[in-house]
């Protein structure tokens, strides 16, 4: 890929006018940064186009001149997909319209730049949720999570991004716009080419507006915090409540009383979960259609749950403030790790039925390889994706203990492996997984991934550094 010629950059610039572009270094510092400060990105230009037509027009230009790509929407990602290494910087954030939202077809479209709260918010105007909700929604936007096949908290119940889009509209390499913006939930007319955008990094196209799947809101809704002795009694309780409520289970989040402890000594306004202390913690969150109905259900989970020996203690939200108390302890996890020093971190994901068991044996490895590491664990136990993070022991040299990361991840990820697991649960392979997914994916499906980019962007121009 050849570096962008001056005269490449003079058409750019021309292409989305005033207000479409810069390359002034200080405006474009914030967005070469991501959250863990691994990657310092670089770029000529940045450029922020304010409609589909705009972007298309860029990716034409760049088609022409072979100019490399890198999409980014909101910078949120943790796997450093979103940032450049030299490429142009296409940022998705000025598009930002909410098109329509479609009640009866329990739909809404909404272009790439609207922020996952955005979207959150213009559903419930018209009486409806959109339940994919994650920590960073306030900044995260909908073409980043869609590129990134985003989780968030409430998996178990309605699923991944994949399963809550209806359509896309994209620009594709060569810069002809796909309009994919359907409100079908049948549509069996051979591949599906949405799907293969979604989850794709932005390395087949630029995601510019989806039609995204809305549910009625729920007449009741019921939060606790549990406290437990082992990650093998909070899959008992995960079975045990979903038998409870027949399907009620929104959220199900597990988390370790090392990062309890984290956040507790670094996060404001935090307080203690419970009234005593327990090695592991679950945040449950449960709704129903019936009023009442979520907090009757989590009544009798709770009182089953101690009957049996599966909860040491618990306690029920009374209002939305103790409910955001909740979620903030268990939201600010990765936020409390930064004041401890850097980590391993790892998002992975195996069977729930194995997460007990992964977490003893990676555990275990870990601690034989770097003893006095720490390991703080926490995430959606509920859909099987933990968020696996090793920090070093107080007082031991960072550098070095950050110089093993690859090492020490090898260890966990040959664990994940054995399990049927995946090395990245909601991530993504970004520049951090790119080249390690090798070891585990099939070259069969290394071949095949590859043969359906060369098919769609045969200059490689999108993303180039990410995937296969």
């Amino acid at each position: 890929m050849t570096s962008p010629s001056p005269e490449a950059l003079t058409a750019l610039k021309s292409a989305l006018g005033p207000g479409g572009w810069t390359d002034d270094p200080a405006d474009i510092a914030p967005w070469l940064t991501e959250w863990r400060n691994r990657w310092q990105g670089n770029t000529p230009l940045m450029l922020t186009p304010r409609s589909t037509e705009e972007v298309a027009r860029t990716v034409r230009i760049c088609a022409e001149h072979r100019i490399a790509i890198v999409p980014q929407g909101g910078d949120t990602g943790l796997v450093g997909g979103q940032i450049p290494h030299g490429e142009v910087l296409l940022s998705t954030r000025k598009l930002r319209a909410i098109r329509d939202v479609t009640p009866l077809d329990d739909a809404m479209t909404v272009e790439a730049g609207v922020t996952l709260l955005e979207a959150q918010q213009a559903a419930a105007v018209a009486n409806r949720m959109f339940p994919l909700s994650l920590a960073a929604e306030g900044t995260a936007t909908i073409g980043g999570v869609i590129s990134t096949n985003a989780g968030g908290t409430a998996v178990i119940r309605y699923g991944v991004m994949r399963d809550l889009v209806l359509g896309i509209e994209a620009v594709m390499p060569d810069g002809e716009v796909f309009h994919g913006l359907k409100r079908l939930r049948k549509d069996n007319t051979g591949y599906d080419l949405k799907q293969l955008l979604i989850g794709a990094e932005g390395t087949l196209g630029v995601v510019t507006a989806a039609t995204l799947k809305l549910f009625p809101i729920m007449r009741s809704r019921a939060t606790a915090v549990v406290g437990l002795d082992s990650p093998h009694a909070a899959i008992d309780l995960l079975a045990k409540a979903k038998s409870e409520t027949g399907g009620g289970v929104e959220a199900f989040e597990l988390m370790k009383r090392l990062g309890v402890e984290f956040a507790l000594r670094h996060i404001p306004d935090t307080r203690e979960p419970l009234d005593s202390s327990a090695p592991w913690y679950v945040l449950i969150e449960l709704v129903s259609g019936e009023p009442g109905g979520a907090e009757a259900g989590m009544e009798r989970l709770l009182s089953a749950a101690f009957e049996t020996g599966l909860i040491t203690d618990a306690a029920i939200a009374q209002n939305d403030a103790q409910r955001a108390a909740f979620w903030k302890m268990r939201e600010e996890q990765s936020a409390a790790q930064k004041p401890e020093g850097g980590g391993w971190k790892h998002d992975v994901s195996v069977p729930v039925s194995r997460i007990a068991d992964f977490l003893d044996e990676a555990t275990a490895a870990v601690e034989r390889f770097y003893p006095g590491a720490r390991v703080s664990a926490f995430g959606h136990v509920g859909d099987g994706n933990m968020h696996y993070d090793v920090l070093c022991r107080p007082g031991a040299d960072l550098s070095a203990f950050l110089a093993r990361w690859e090492e020490g991840s090898r260890i966990v990820h040959d664990i994940v492996a054995r399990y049927d697991g995946s090395i990245s649960a909601e991530h993504g392979l970004g520049r951090l997984k790119t080249d390690e997914a090798r070891r585990y994916k099939s070259p069969l499906e290394i071949r095949t991934m590859k043969a359906i980019r060369a098919a769609i962007d045969p200059q490689r121009i999108m993303n180039p550094a990410v995937l296969f």
